[in-house]
């Protein structure tokens, strides 16, 4: 056996763990025990959460005012955020479960999100309350830091948290330049040159162009781009795939029938195994939606850390609604645009037969082109390319975080002009271990930030109580929960908001 072999063997023995069933029973776990101490924020709270999110957009400036110092406003850091969640597993992810789990997939990828509300807000509120300010003045914030200084601050655990902290920032970075770098300019590039036929290396050049002049400029630059072209790209392809909706409202009742029935084996199961058609579902619903969301792998905490809210609820508030967004609706309108277009039979839950050599990277683009011929297949490639770049900022972010806590922040530099030159390398290179890689170590960083989230369930409890109270039930003798550092704390009281 040569070393490749060698290495993708074990590639797939930790890459069946970080994305199997046990991982998926731990973020399960970890969003129902959120769910439960924060008295299931996500309902009961709704009206709140949503008027101080999204509905305070359209209200609220200091929601979207741009900042004079070296942090970004709430709006942009949701933006930013969005723009490494929203990705091709959107389209293609969502795609990929129905055809491996049938309809019943998108039902456990509705529950993963549900629950995954909660793990991304309270990852969020801890990424706000353990949050420092780097000599350069900019918040550095993320599970790195809530390792540190939340889990190393209790008895015993100072060097178990320094170490699982290194270990995130480790996996961070390596994935950076692969599932949030490399592997999201491969699929532009694909995309163009199969639809438009353009040379894979015309495109990769043009994306490097692109994306280095927006990374090279920092977050501020990033938070600029991404706050104009997320809302842009989001909407479009919602308009897109609502489109489809309304072309094929008679099978609303069908569609839904079949994701219910599928979740629960209630389908016409291939030989009769109903077991194995559940497990199928379940598997793949989950770990596609956790794909798509990202909650439960502490990336998005490091640019919510990057936000002038006060609040540690707040942010936390925002990445509720950032799961809601992502799965809830764009990969619920993408699930609902592949099930109703005749391609999935919605009795056995399988692609019909003239179909059943179409992937997961040409389902949706196919179902678009029956509508609207050769423009839809074009518009889900324009769609996935922006979905993509938009990827490749975001986690040009995260890397740079995991860069600055392992090596310093003048190590950041240099990362960022390797991180700009990869993406020629990913436009042209074709699937390789490389991409399998990549999908593991992005894995990975769920377990040391999950374990932090675990340690640390008592104190976003604690914060949340405490917001609740003040903000909600309208206590006023109650001191704020702003900070774990003392000097933080008193800075942000003393600010007007």
């Amino acid at each position: 056996m040569n070393l490749i072999e060698q290495l993708t063997s074990i590639n797939n023995a930790v890459n069946g763990v970080v994305w199997g069933v046990p991982a998926l029973i731990l973020l399960a776990f970890v969003g129902v025990l959120m769910t439960v101490l924060t008295k299931v924020f996500q309902v009961s709270h709704f009206g709140h959460w949503m008027k101080k999110t999204i509905g305070a957009v359209f209200k609220d400036k200091q929601v979207t005012s741009h900042t004079k110092d070296k942090s970004i406003s709430q709006f942009q850091s949701l933006c930013t955020a969005l723009a490494a969640t929203v990705g091709t597993g959107n389209i293609v992810g969502v795609s990929g479960a129905i055809i491996a789990g049938g309809p019943g997939a998108v039902f456990w990828m509705w529950v993963m999100a549900f629950l995954g509300m909660m793990t991304n807000y309270s990852e969020n509120v801890l990424g706000i309350y353990y949050r420092r300010k780097n000599s350069a003045g900019e918040w550095s914030g993320g599970a790195m830091y809530y390792l540190r200084d939340g889990l190393g601050s209790k008895k015993g655990c100072k060097t178990i948290g320094k170490v699982l902290a290194v270990l995130f920032s480790v996996f961070c970075l390596i994935a950076a330049f692969g599932i949030g770098n490399m592997t999201q300019v491969n699929a532009i590039s694909g995309n163009m040159q199969n639809v438009f036929g353009l040379p894979t290396w015309i495109t990769g050049a043009v994306v490097m162009i692109l994306v280095g002049l927006v990374v090279v400029g920092g977050l501020k630059r990033i938070a600029a781009v991404t706050e104009k072209i997320v809302p842009f790209m989001v909407i479009l392809y919602m308009l897109g795939t609502i489109t489809i909706f309304f072309l094929h409202i008679d099978q609303f009742g069908a569609v839904f029938k079949s994701i219910f029935q599928g979740a629960f084996g209630m389908q016409a199961a291939a030989g009769g195994i109903v077991g194995y058609g559940i497990k199928l579902a379940i598997e793949w619903g989950m770990k596609r939606g956790v794909f798509s969301n990202e909650a439960g792998l502490g990336s998005s905490v490091m640019v919510h850390s990057n936000s002038n809210v006060k609040e540690p609820v707040m942010q936390g508030m925002w990445g509720i609604f950032e799961v809601f967004a992502d799965t809830i609706i764009v990969c619920t309108l993408t699930a609902f645009a592949v099930l109703s277009s005749g391609l999935i039979d919605l009795n056995t839950g399988k692609l019909v037969e003239a179909f059943s050599s179409l992937t997961k990277n040409d389902l949706v683009a196919t179902v678009f082109e029956q509508k609207f011929g050769v423009i839809g297949s074009g518009f889900i490639a324009i769609s996935i390319a922006l979905f993509a770049f938009s990827t490749v900022l975001g986690w040009s972010h995260y890397g740079t975080k995991a860069c600055e806590y392992l090596l310093g922040e003048k190590r950041t530099i240099p990362y960022r002009v390797l991180f700009v030159l990869l993406v020629f390398g990913g436009a042209v290179m074709g699937d390789n271990l490389a991409w399998d890689l990549a999908d593991t170590f992005n894995g990975l960083m769920m377990i040391p930030n999950l374990i932090g989230v675990i340690a640390l369930s008592g104190v976003v409890m604690k914060i949340t109580k405490n917001y609740v109270d003040r903000r909600i039930k309208g206590k006023t003798d109650i001191k704020p929960m702003l900070s774990a550092f003392p000097e933080i704390q008193k800075e942000q009281e003393a600010r007007e908001d």
